[in-house]
């Protein structure tokens, strides 16, 4: 396994952060950035208190099986202390002028809002013709992917609120960037009296959730990042009446094989009795090896669950958690370039806003719980369909936007993907890589742009020099 593999696994696949394990010393030592940030208290956007989404409203979610672990509390207490360096803080003390936080569910969730309306006076020619602009005028909600935050949004949050016309509000999932780590005994099920788990995708879907409402908004468009893709689809099925349209950049959602047609269907009700009768034996023969593999799938994942409480109990322990630290910190970086195509464009300011929340307080042990959580997450309900096969269902206008040079998550699958959910657009960017907002900002808005015209009244054929009009900064 060469270097830019593993780097691929921890920029989008945590399930497999052990596999780079091997290759670490342990004798490698953190060199986290050592400079103070200075902090102020953010505002609360537009004056508003922060509102709560009543759980009980949401009792049909799926749920997550799994608790926080006791050991957290007690075990290599020792240990700890000389796992965290002087530099790690509050996560508040690491915000942004514009920082905001609002608390949902006990957790203090970190997220920035830009208003078209504060926007105004920035750029003197951001009006659009009426007929050439997108009439949404839907609010936005950018959902990140593995290892990213609010700071990979950062690009294109602005010129996204000038284009709807509309509040635009990017957050950071628990685990990821300044949104507080918890550490008490946590719930996998949204009925339960302990707070429900943060790491979780149920977690996830119902913040998603909460900030349509805390926007006052009845819809919203959600944007999905890599990892915050699901969280976007998911959120979809969730509350499909909630959410007005889906925007796919690099989706990390394994697409299904094409289905292969037959056109046999004219000479049904045509075979000759002995082709019923082996018909017949055939179904009975597949019903006797679907009950073996039952049985098979059964003892399975029974095996497969007796791993999985294996793993999290290691990646829980102080070895776990260190080796997490080291992995991040030997591989971290060369992550983040290699999502580019062209490294050269990651810049000093690129790196530290993606190393910043290693700064925080508790971020390795929120990995390693966002982790397990990943590995024993079922979404919900074994009684749902895997995401993979309830793409056909999604009835809301859809655009899938990927690189030509994505080497995290190929531009095949997206292509794929883009296939099995029905009239969705798919858009592939050239020289670019697994970031296309963060690469190639202006063509990723002038896509946007064309597709939100399309899909909400604005002009079929858009001509807007979106640098002239202030669009993009």
């Amino acid at each position: 396994m060469n270097l830019n593999t593993k780097c691929i696994f921890f920029l989008n696949q945590p399930k497999q952060i052990l596999s780079t394990f091997a290759s670490l010393s342990l004798n490698d030592k953190l060199s986290l950035d050592s400079s103070r940030t200075h902090f102020q208290m953010s505002r609360q956007f537009s004056g508003q208190p922060s509102r709560r989404l009543i759980i009980s409203n949401a009792a049909s979610s799926p749920s997550l099986s799994g608790g926080f672990p006791d050991q957290y509390l007690d075990d290599g207490a020792q240990g700890k202390e000389e796992m965290e360096t002087e530099t790690e803080q509050d996560p508040m003390n690491l915000a942004d002028p514009d920082s905001c936080f609002c608390e949902f569910q006990g957790v203090h969730i970190h997220h920035k809002v830009f208003d078209p309306q504060t926007l105004s006076d920035d750029v003197s020619t951001t009006s659009l013709n009426a007929q050439e602009t997108p009439k949404t005028e839907f609010p936005m909600i950018l959902l990140h992917g593995f290892g990213a935050s609010v700071f990979s949004w950062n690009r294109v949050m602005k010129p996204l609120a000038r284009l709807v016309r509309s509040k635009v509000l990017a957050f950071d999932r628990p685990a990821f960037g300044l949104t507080s780590r918890i550490f008490h005994p946590f719930s996998g099920t949204t009925n339960d009296a302990k707070p429900l788990n943060p790491y979780s995708m149920v977690y996830s879907v119902l913040t998603t959730l909460y900030f349509i409402d805390f926007l006052a908004a009845d819809k919203a468009i959600l944007v999905g990042h890599s990892a915050g893709c699901p969280v976007a689809v998911d959120s979809y099925f969730e509350a499909p009446e909630r959410v007005a349209a889906l925007i796919l950049v690099a989706p990390a959602i394994f697409a299904p094989r094409p289905v292969a047609t037959t056109d046999a269907g004219d000479n049904r009700g045509k075979e000759a009795p002995t082709s019923n009768f082996l018909g017949t034996l055939v179904e009975l023969t597949k019903g006797v090896i679907r009950a073996i593999l039952r049985a098979v799938t059964g003892m399975a994942n029974m095996l497969n669950s007796l791993y999985k409480k294996a793993l999290a109990a290691f990646l829980r322990s102080f070895l776990g958690v260190m080796l997490v630290r080291m992995a991040i910190n030997k591989f971290g970086v060369t992550a983040v370039k290699n999502a580019w195509y062209d490294s050269k464009q990651v810049t000093d300011h690129v790196v530290q806003g993606y190393t910043k929340p290693l700064r925080a307080k508790g971020w390795d042990k929120a990995l390693v719980e966002f982790t397990v959580a990943t590995l024993t997450d079922n979404n919900g309900s074994e009684k749902k369909l895997p995401l993979s096969k309830r793409l056909q269902e999604i009835k809301c206008p859809v655009l899938i936007v990927t690189g030509d040079t994505d080497r995290i998550v190929p531009a095949w699958n997206a292509e794929r993907l883009a296939r099995a959910i029905p009239g969705s657009v798919f858009e592939v960017i050239k020289k670019c890589g697994h970031l296309p907002q963060e690469e190639k900002p202006d063509e990723f808005i002038s896509i946007v742009a064309k597709f939100l015209g399309n899909a909400f009244g604005g002009s079929q054929q858009q001509q807007v020099d979106l640098k002239f009009q202030g669009i993009v900064s």
